[in-house]
């Protein structure tokens, strides 16, 4: 059997891994680059594979960069199903159609206002193409073995990072050799998540380490963001908080319902304004007891947020100019409607921006987080004024601590680690972290890179 890292190599997107014996093709992830330029030409680049070759894909979770090029891989030939958990099946009937709307409406964009080199700028797929590759999809329960083509064994268990992801168990029964790919590692004390489920067999393991170089911080996200939020507001500013509609939204919205109704924050109205996220709300509230909130703390979600759903009162949100609190789509800024936002609220020093993950370098989230005076967006620069705040500690990865935690809490003994889904510095401090506490063999392969297994 062998292995080919696709993509998530040397950077935390683009996950896609192809696993591979004399007759069968299964690609484990299928997600698109996100960040830099350079990265998200690859977007553009001829599938490493032909699409039609490969049988089937096994999803590790929702999020855009472990499924978003799925719409892209259909498009070009893929004819296989698509197997996943039951809420990543879900949620990606949210994301991956959202996806396709949000780039023809960039495109667009784009050719109106003449800031692309391409005359009639293209989608890499469209909304109608989402819809298209959501029929190849089967979902399956955790722990439910299934066979994805013949010989291979694949199971899901939990991994804590949001609704729905999971490990990914592949067993070639005819090698006798079981691969397990990490997936994107959740926290061991989240705030909404639980954590998760140690793992204890895997002849070779693929592991994350997108904070393999970092400790999250030890302040209070509760009492940091409380701060932000009642300073803004005593200077009659806004809270802007750009968050991935998938997990981040939820937590956020859970965190700060919570401490205004502790007090520690003015009340003050709350605004959703992203389709995506309200709708991925409603599936984590239907969902509610894969992860640490009940139904009662679900509804006090629904009921106190005021959801932003048509253009139209996104516009009308943009001028408001009352203290207030805004949650939107994407976490990293790189595109959705935070963008529209970030332009009204950048340049006035009252408001506050705050993060709450990690920022892949070259979005915009990164050049803010880092200082940047300026940022470009829809072609134009807009001045940094207001007070930016990242709070990592609200991010829904493991940090190198609580991956290493997870790793020893079961029983594995792995012949071979590979280290992906993490900048370069990232991935090799984790190496040898993995290398020092445990005597594993472990290595960072790189991009193309075929191993036998």
């Amino acid at each position: 059997m062998k292995l080919r890292f696709l993509g998530g190599t040397g950077t935390v997107t683009g996950s896609r891994y192809l696993l591979s014996d004399d007759k069968h093709r299964v690609l484990v992830d299928c997600g698109m680059y996100q960040g830099v330029k350079t990265l998200r030409r690859r977007n553009w680049a001829k599938f490493p594979v032909d699409p039609s070759t490969i049988d089937a894909v096994v999803l590790t979770h929702a999020h855009i960069d472990h499924s978003g090029y799925l719409p892209a891989l259909v498009k070009n030939g893929f004819k296989g199903k698509v197997y996943c958990t039951k809420a990543t099946h879900e949620l990606c009937k949210v994301l991956l159609p959202d996806a396709g709307f949000l780039q023809e409406e960039d495109a667009k964009y784009a050719f109106r206002k003449k800031f692309s080199k391409h005359e009639k700028p293209e989608p890499l797929f469209t909304e109608k193409d989402a819809w298209e590759a959501l029929k190849h999809f089967e979902s399956l329960h955790y722990h439910e073995t299934f066979e994805p083509v013949k010989g291979f064994q694949v199971t899901f268990t939990p991994a804590g990072h949001i609704l729905g992801s999971s490990c990914v168990h592949v067993h070639h029964k005819g090698a006798d050799r079981t691969v397990v790919f990490s997936g994107d590692v959740g926290r061991q004390n989240d705030i909404i998540m639980r954590p998760p489920e140690p793992l204890q067999k895997a002849d070779v393991l693929v592991c994350e380490s997108t904070y393999g170089d970092r400790a999250h911080g030890e302040t209070d996200p509760e009492a940091e963001l409380a701060e932000i939020i009642t300073k803004t507001a005593g200077r009659g500013g806004i809270v802007l908080l750009p968050a991935f509609a998938v997990g981040r939204a939820q937590m956020l919205l859970y965190v700060i319902h919570k401490i205004m109704g502790d007090g520690k924050i003015p009340k003050l109205p709350v605004f959703l304004n992203s389709p995506m996220a309200i709708k991925a709300t409603e599936i984590f509230c239907k969902h509610h007891k894969e992860h640490k909130l009940n139904a009662a703390q679900c509804e006090l979600i629904d009921e106190k947020t005021q959801f932003v759903r048509k253009v139209e009162e996104s516009i009308k949100l943009d001028a408001v100019r009352y203290p207030c609190v805004i949650i939107s789509a994407s976490g990293m800024a790189s595109g959705g409607r935070v963008l529209h936002h970030l332009k009204t609220l950048l340049p006035n020093p009252r408001n506050s921006i705050v993060f709450a993950g990690f920022q892949a370098p070259g979005t915009r989230g990164d050049a803010l987080v880092n200082g940047a005076e300026s940022v470009k967006i829809h072609g134009e620069y807009w001045p940094v004024k207001a007070e930016i705040h990242n709070l990592d500690s609200l991010s829904a990865h493991g940090d190198y601590n609580e991956i290493l935690t997870w790793l020893e809490q079961g029983s594995l003994k792995p012949e071979k680690v590979y280290v992906t889904h993490g900048e370069l510095v990232a991935s090799d401090v984790m190496r040898k972290r993995i290398c020092e506490k445990f005597g594993w063999d472990a290595e960072v392969p790189e991009l193309f890179e075929e191993v036998e297994v």
